[in-house]
């Protein structure tokens, strides 16, 4: 039996994604498929579905379609916010905040700004639930800022941040926001933000679509050169299979949000019982709002990655942490961040569901566990010894 529990690195594709991608990726008959941007026939009955679903994408996020800019994915939507505000000619304030626990996307585009382009990056701290300081947002916020940015929902602990408190704080300061709604989107209601950047794959969509939600007349310094799509924002030819994919994904994500987060909060609270019959072992975040997909342990006495191993053998697929960052073998900056030792750190398995997941697959995790715990902590004695 094979279990499938990373869905924050990727979600199976929807039934009703690939009903809607076949005819554009295939060029059937009954929908031949051109480049947007192409005057005939073809190209013109492609823009039509790209614009229909720039359309559906908008009115699901309470946007003017003007606003809905399409990019390859997350990290893509994340470095146009982070550097097509901060590197306008008409910004005035090159300075940036983020906190301890934003995903890579936002730390690299971070780096590389202070690095290479001189902004002032601040690192806001969190407490040991994750949660981002808010005493320290207003202390940063004193001096002028160009841009917050900070994800809704941790990709490695599922904590979900306080964002009306940070949003309030943001605003009254004069600065913009850019919420990383990766991990939000279709789970949490959508926050509020001037910049809001998620992807479709996922939701149940293909790779190589996201979005930049922007407010007009926000500038942007476009960083993909070459063409005029996406309103001259984004250059490149858009990816419409994956991008009606996002539509769909996304329209079936937020239709069914409140019945799935129940399902699956249940879910994991069966999955966390286990644990906490489990010794040595500590849910992540446990008093913090998170929600209800995601699940993260440390496990005492053995290594992350050993444990995962030892799933996998049982057919079972779960992950370390932030898929972006697997195979490195430092521990993770997010529980770094929140007051966990390194040590403990490398101990940490992170489960996460979605639409496919059933109650079956989490009762033979239950069973599982135990024995491949036992099996990884013994074997990790006998080499001490």
């Amino acid at each position: 039996m094979k279990i499938y529990l990373d869905y924050n690195a990727t979600a199976p594709v929807l039934p009703a994604v690939r009903a809607a991608v076949e005819p554009i990726l295939f060029d059937t008959p009954t929908a031949p498929t051109g480049n947007p941007s192409s005057i005939h026939w073809a190209g013109q009955a492609a823009k039509k579905k790209l614009e229909e679903a720039r359309a559906q994408v908008a009115r699901l996020c309470g946007r003017r379609p003007s606003e809905v800019i399409f990019t390859s994915g997350g990290t893509e939507a994340d470095h146009l916010a982070l550097f097509g505000v901060l590197l306008h000619p008409a910004q005035k304030h090159r300075r940036l905040l983020i906190s301890a626990v934003e995903h890579p996307a936002v730390r690299a585009a971070a780096a590389a700004l202070r690095q290479k382009h001189g902004v002032q990056v601040v690192e806001l701290p969190v407490d040991p639930d994750g949660q981002l300081d808010l005493l320290a947002l207003e202390a940063a916020l004193q001096l002028p800022t160009g841009l917050v940015s900070v994800m809704a929902v941790n990709n490695e602990t599922g904590i979900v941040s306080p964002l009306s408190g940070i949003a309030e704080r943001v605003k009254a300061a004069g600065a913009l926001l850019h919420v990383d709604a990766v991990q939000a989107i279709g789970r949490v209601p959508l926050p509020e933000a001037d910049l809001l950047s998620f992807s479709g794959h996922k939701l149940g969509g293909l790779p190589g679509a996201g979005v930049l939600l922007t407010r007009q007349p926000i500038p942007l310094e476009e960083q993909l050169l070459g063409g005029p799509q996406e309103r001259g924002r984004r250059a490149g030819t858009e990816a419409l299979g994956p991008i009606v994919g996002l539509a769909v994904a996304l329209d079936h994500a937020l239709l069914h949000q409140a019945d799935e987060m129940k399902r699956l909060g249940a879910l994991r609270d069966q999955l966390e019982g286990a644990l906490q019959e489990l010794p040595g072992v500590q849910r992540v975040g446990a008093h913090a709002r998170r929600v209800a997909s995601t699940s993260t342990a440390l496990f005492e006495g053995v290594d992350g990655d050993a444990l995962l191993q030892a799933l996998d053998l049982e057919g079972i697929a779960a992950s370390s942490g932030s898929a972006c960052s697997s195979g490195s073998l430092e521990p993770s900056h997010v529980l770094l961040a929140m007051g966990v030792a390194p040590r403990a750190a490398l101990a940490a398995v992170r489960f996460s569901m979605g639409w496919g997941t059933t109650p079956a697959e989490i009762d033979a995790l239950c069973r599982v566990l135990p024995r491949a715990l036992a099996q990884v902590r013994a074997a990790a004695g006998h080499r001490r010894a």
